[in-house]
């Protein structure tokens, strides 16, 4: 069972929206803290901390747009009656301290699959976690971002804006510090809430399980061509175009790791579209380009062009494919020129389980994956049973209680779907 702190000895400083149209902003419970940059400091926190009741609120900050990578440049941490307290991972790269202390406590995050990258990254990593937003969304919260979470559940505003900045500027502004400690200092009190609710709805099983996943799921598996990825790829229809991009994608994207820099900065995506459809002939005419006029991409034109170089002397056999290679089942929009019957089998078995997902009031999308339901449909077991069901939704990761829920409803839909495409394929 998660730990849960009664709401009224674990609730951070909650001020309620006096009036719709006039609602006053939360404040940090102590004034705006300091950011913490030495082992000192870091002592400090720890000492705050242990003094402490309760699950442990975190939250990281990156700069994502700004940066190379997902990496931290700011954690949060608050405790009740443990203080709010806000750490520089860059500078205190060796947060082995920390990590013990964190370790047997329950950590409290909103949408722990976005921080907990990061936070493994400078070796923290929980054993026990509640997510408030999957809290959230298993209870059928119509919004469960942490603004609308802190407004529904504690009738408190929550001032948002900043969460997209370039949190590896220093010195932080006082308003990006004062966000960053309300971000932390509401998670008791949105956990305490919501664990009441999810205890009262039954649910807290299953929210169990779903915090259990989340601590134990294996890293993202590696994309094999992750080029693929650039915006606005569908409008390079030739594999010679295809090669244009992926040449340029990689050498922007060493440049990035080079210079620590976000590669869109370098060389949007755009841009990359634009000279693959479009090539230069020679590096005097790709400097007249307007993709490379000024900024990043005009400091390393020479890059570029040696980039657009190399994807015009690879070979016919050297050319990527015009379609990535596969990596599961192909998109559902697909489906249905592909493999008419499994397109048959998503269609009714989106049906049924959106009418149980209605009934237990938990989105489709948390009843069970769409790249789980792609998967389980697109090759399904070839005797539907539930036994054999149940061990194919094993295998792919369905928790117990989404298994309850869906694989008799799957198994019912297997069997009506194979009967409708047999009487389809049926002569006239």
């Amino acid at each position: 069972m998660i730990d849960s702190p009664t709401p009224s000895t674990s609730s951070a400083p909650i001020s309620a929206e006096p009036t719709a149209s006039d609602p006053i902003p939360l404040e940090p419970l102590h004034g705006i803290p300091d950011v913490i940059e030495t082992p000192r400091g870091l002592s400090r926190a720890l000492a705050g901390l242990a003094a402490g009741v309760g699950p442990i609120g975190i939250d990281a900050e990156r700069a994502s747009g700004f940066r190379y990578g997902q990496r931290a440049y700011l954690i949060q941490l608050y405790r009740v009656e443990g203080g709010t307290w806000l750490i520089d991972p860059t500078a205190l790269p060796d947060l082995s301290r920390l990590a013990d202390f964190l370790r047997p406590h329950v950590w409290i995050l909103h949408a722990a699959n976005q921080d907990l990258p990061c936070l493994t990254e400078v070796g923290l990593v929980p054993e026990r976690l509640f997510d408030t937003e999957l809290a959230g969304r298993l209870l059928g919260r119509e919004r469960v971002s942490l603004g609308h979470l802190v407004a529904s559940e504690l009738d408190a505003y929550l001032e948002k804006g900043h969460g997209a900045a370039d949190w590896s500027t220093r010195p932080l502004p006082d308003s990006w510090r004062r966000y960053a400690a309300l971000d932390v200092e509401v998670l008791p009190a949105l956990q305490a809430k919501l664990a009441e609710d999810l205890l009262q709805a039954g649910k807290m099983a299953w929210a169990e399980q779903e915090f259990a996943a989340l601590v134990d799921a294996p890293p993202p598996p590696t994309r094999l061509e992750p080029w693929r990825r650039t915006s606005g790829l569908h409008s390079v229809r030739t594999r010679r175009g295809l090669a244009y991009v992926r040449s340029l994608w990689q050498a922007r994207d060493y440049l990035g790791a080079q210079r620590d820099l976000s590669p869109g900065r370098l060389l949007p995506d755009s841009s990359v579209i634009s000279l693959a459809l479009d090539p230069p002939e020679s590096l005097a005419v790709l400097t007249g380009r307007k993709e490379v006029s000024r900024g990043n991409p005009a400091r390393h034109r020479r890059d570029w062009w040696a980039a657009i170089e190399s994807a015009t002397n690879e070979t016919d056999s050297q050319l990527p494919a015009l379609k990535a290679t596969a990596q599961g089942p192909p998109p559902a929009r697909n489906w249905a020129s592909q493999d008419a019957p499994a397109a048959l089998r998503l269609r009714q078995a989106r049906a049924e389980l959106t009418l149980i997902g209605d009934r237990v009031n938990v989105p489709l999308e948390n009843l069970i994956t769409p790249e789980t339901l792609r998967r389980f449909l697109w090759t399904p077991p070839q005797q539907p049973t539930p036994e054999s069901v149940e061990v194919v939704l094993v295998e792919l990761g369905v928790r117990p209680w989404q298994r309850e829920l869906v694989a008799q409803a799957l198994c019912d839909v297997l069997t009506t779907a194979a009967i409708e495409a047999e009487n389809l394929e049926e002569p006239q």
